[in-house]
């Protein structure tokens, strides 16, 4: 993981013993045995798919969010699920706190993620994400017009595209402030008018008696490291998706103050949640 935030530092790397590395093989085998049959059979109903409904994606979606749904409960984290997704064309915005969000986002609404272009490169997961449906983009001022325009069709074609505007992943402990630059694109001429913005807010309650940051990945904390030690909590901790209130593009004049006003929403329904 590069780039990425890095003001907190990571809680000491957990030692695992037989009855952790048990709870590993029993959650991790069931989880990859779900994937090694659901992800061929999705690519395998994708060649159809194209070919009758070309970029829509009617059926498939439904698959990828049935086996999150499911992975889910395989670890036994608790999902609660606040407010309803938006009816209509948009975007969701959301605060990123690690590689579980991936899961639980898909297991709460079918959804495709906006994604940095090194994504695709990660072995395993940048296979699944292409596979699902992610959608790259490049650090690249010159490419920022050809990306819109992407954005444009994946969005006219009724896909819900979720980006992550912090930039980064955390410790689960804060919300990092909001980059406009990917509102921009919710701006152009083709969309403004059409489409909403939905904030997100994702909160992490840490299994009982382990730090706060336990389900955090930030900084240079590797991943695999990471996986390990949430398939080997004795008991899982819950996370919390609120579906905050849709924001209009066109009551804003600009991606800064979209941003802004997407950043406060879930900014307030974090540091809330967190209090109760």
């Amino acid at each position: 993981m590069s780039e990425g935030w890095r003001e907190a530092a990571p809680p000491p790397a957990r030692r695992l013993g037989p009855g952790d590395l048990g709870r590993v093989a029993l959650r991790g085998g069931a989880i990859l045995a779900l994937l090694l049959v659901c992800f061929p059979a999705l690519l395998l109903l994708r060649v159809p798919e194209r070919l009758i409904f070309g970029l829509n994606r009617p059926v498939t979606p439904h698959l990828t969010q049935v086996v999150c749904r499911v992975s889910c409960r395989i670890l036994g984290l608790g999902l609660v699920v606040r407010g309803a997704p938006m009816q209509g064309p948009g975007a969701y915005v959301a605060n990123h706190v690690g590689w579980l969000d991936i899961f639980v986002l898909n297991a709460s609404k079918r959804l495709y993620f906006v994604a940095k272009a090194e994504v695709a490169g990660w072995p395993g997961i940048g296979w699944l994400a292409r596979g699902t449906g992610t959608v790259f983009i490049a650090r690249d001022p010159k490419q920022a017009q050809a990306q819109t325009r992407l954005f444009e069709e994946r969005l006219r074609a009724g896909h819900r595209l979720l980006f992550f505007p912090e930039g980064t992943s955390t410790d689960g402990r804060r919300i990092l402030p909001f980059k406009p630059t990917l509102f921009q694109a919710f701006l152009s001429e083709g969309l403004r008018d059409l489409l909403q913005v939905q904030p997100v807010t994702l909160v992490y309650h840490a299994p009982e008696g382990e730090d706060p940051r336990f389900y955090g990945w930030w900084g240079d904390m590797p991943l695999a490291p990471a996986i390990l030690s949430t398939l080997a909590a004795a008991r899982q901790g819950r996370v919390e998706v609120i579906y905050h209130a849709p924001l209009r593009v066109a009551d804003h004049p600009d991606r800064k103050r979209l941003s802004a006003a997407a950043e406060a929403m879930v900014r307030e329904g974090f540091y809330a949640a967190l209090a109760e």
